[in-house]
C-alpha cells in the first residue's frame, strides 16, 4: 500500500515540474496590427498574441460583413485593460485594423443558382436561356464566411402561366450544424436570341447590317424558328415590318432580282450557243427561282430562271446533249476550213418560239455543215 502512494506522488511530481518550468517562459502578450475574424465579435485573442486564458473574452462588435474598422492603440489598450488584460506589448504600432471576413454572392451567381434550379423542368429549357427578374432589387449578397457551402435547392415553386417562382436555398455552415437558408421569389421566363430591326422597314428594301440587332426576347413572343442576324443581311421581308420587330425565318426572303414588269434580258443558252434579247418580267422571282417573261421581238411567252438582277435564262431541251459531236458526226469540213457564219438573228427567232426539238436546234447550229456534206457526195 505505501509502495503504491509514493509511486502516485513520484508521478504527481514528474507532471507537475514541466508544467511549473513552462509557466517560468510564458510568451509576453502582443499586439496585432492588422485583424481579420469571421464572427460578429471581435475577441481578446484576435488582437493579440499569446492571450491565454483571456483569448475567447469578447471586447468589440465586428464591422460589418466584407468591411474594414480601424482602432487606435489607446482606444484597444483601455478596452483590454477593463477585461483584466495587461502588460500587452504594442511596439510602434498607432492603430489596429479589424477586417470582417465574408462569402459574396454576386447577383449574378443567384440568378444562375436559381436558373439551374429551373433547368428543364415545369416546361422551361437550358439554364442559360432563362433570364431570372428578382422582386426585391437584389445586388451582391454577403454571407459570413463560415458560409462555405454550395448554394442547394430545397424546394421549387414556379407557375408557368405567370413566369412566378419561389425557390428555398441552404448553405452548409463551417461554424453551425444548422445549415444557413436564403429564399428568392421573382419572375423566370425562357427566352432567345432573335434579329431585331432596328428601323421601320418596307418589303422592297434589303437588310443592311445597320437594320438589324440582336436581342434576347421572351420565346413566346417569337413563334417558329427566330432568325440569326447574320442569316437576315442582304435578304427581303415577306412583308413590311417596324422597328422592334422580331425577325423569324419565315419572315425573309432572299431578294428579288427580277420584278414584274420589269425589262430584264433573256437569255437562250444550248451547248455552244449563247444568244440574249430584250424581254419583259411577267412575275417577280429571286435568284434560282423560275418565272415567265415576254419576248419583245416575237412576242412570245417564255419561261425561265432568274439567274442575276434583270436577267433570266431559258435553257434549251438539247442542253443534256452535247452539241460539238453532233458537229462531227454530220459535218464533212476539213479541218482548216472555217464554218459559215451563223445568222444570230434568224437563231433568235426560232430558238425562242420553245419548245425546240434537239434536231431543230442542231439543225439551227450547223446550218451549212449538210450542204457542204451534200457537195463532198
Amino acid at each position: 500500500m505505501i509502495r503504491i502512494t509514493l509511486a502516485t506522488i513520484s508521478a504527481l511530481l514528474a507532471l507537475a515540474l514541466p508544467a511549473a518550468a513552462a509557466d517560468d517562459f510564458i510568451a509576453t502578450p502582443t499586439l496585432r496590427a492588422s485583424v481579420a475574424v469571421t464572427s460578429d465579435v471581435v475577441r481578446v485573442g484576435d488582437l493579440i498574441d499569446n492571450a491565454g486564458s483571456a483569448a475567447l473574452i469578447p471586447v468589440y462588435r465586428s464591422p460589418d460583413l466584407g468591411t474594414t474598422g480601424t482602432l487606435t492603440v489607446a482606444q484597444v489598450l483601455s478596452v483590454l485593460r477593463a477585461k483584466q488584460v495587461i502588460g500587452v506589448m504594442t511596439g510602434d504600432i498607432k492603430e489596429v485594423q479589424v477586417t470582417r471576413l465574408a462569402r459574396t454572392l454576386a447577383n449574378k451567381d443567384l440568378e444562375n443558382a436559381v436558373a439551374s434550379a429551373l433547368e428543364r423542368r415545369f416546361g422551361l429549357g437550358d439554364a442559360a436561356n432563362i433570364t431570372v427578374t428578382f422582386d426585391r432589387g437584389i445586388s451582391d449578397m454577403r454571407l459570413d464566411a463560415s458560409n462555405s457551402g454550395a448554394l442547394q435547392p430545397v424546394a421549387t415553386r414556379y407557375d408557368a402561366r405567370s413566369g412566378r417562382f419561389d425557390i428555398a436555398f441552404e448553405i452548409n455552415n463551417d461554424n453551425h450544424p444548422t445549415p444557413t437558408k436564403l429564399r428568392f421569389t421573382g419572375t423566370a421566363i425562357e427566352t432567345v436570341e432573335v434579329a431585331v430591326l432596328t428601323r421601320d422597314i418596307d418589303r422592297t428594301e434589303l437588310l443592311k447590317s445597320s437594320d438589324v440587332s440582336l436581342e434576347r426576347r421572351p420565346k413566346a413572343e417569337v413563334t417558329g424558328e427566330p432568325a440569326s442576324r447574320d442569316r437576315t443581311i442582304g435578304m427581303q421581308l415577306r412583308r413590311a415590318m417596324r422597328a422592334g420587330m422580331p425577325i423569324r425565318v419565315a419572315d425573309i426572303v432572299k431578294p428579288d432580282f427580277v420584278v414584274r414588269d420589269q425589262s430584264v434580258t433573256i437569255i437562250y443558252q444550248v451547248p455552244g450557243l449563247y444568244l440574249t434579247t430584250r424581254g419583259k418580267a411577267i412575275e417577280s422571282g429571286a435568284e434560282g427561282d423560275t418565272v415567265s417573261v415576254l419576248n419583245l421581238q416575237s412576242k412570245r411567252t417564255l419561261t425561265g430562271v432568274v439567274t442575276g438582277r434583270g436577267q433570266v435564262t431559258v435553257l434549251g431541251a438539247s442542253q443534256s446533249a452535247p452539241m460539238a459531236s453532233a458537229v462531227e458526226q454530220t459535218s464533212s469540213l476539213k479541218r482548216d476550213e472555217a464554218p459559215a457564219p451563223v445568222d444570230t438573228a434568224a437563231l433568235l427567232r426560232n430558238l425562242v418560239q420553245t419548245p425546240a426539238s434537239p434536231a431543230q436546234i442542231a439543225e439551227a447550229q450547223i446550218p451549212q455543215a449538210r450542204v457542204s456534206q451534200a457537195q463532198a457526195k
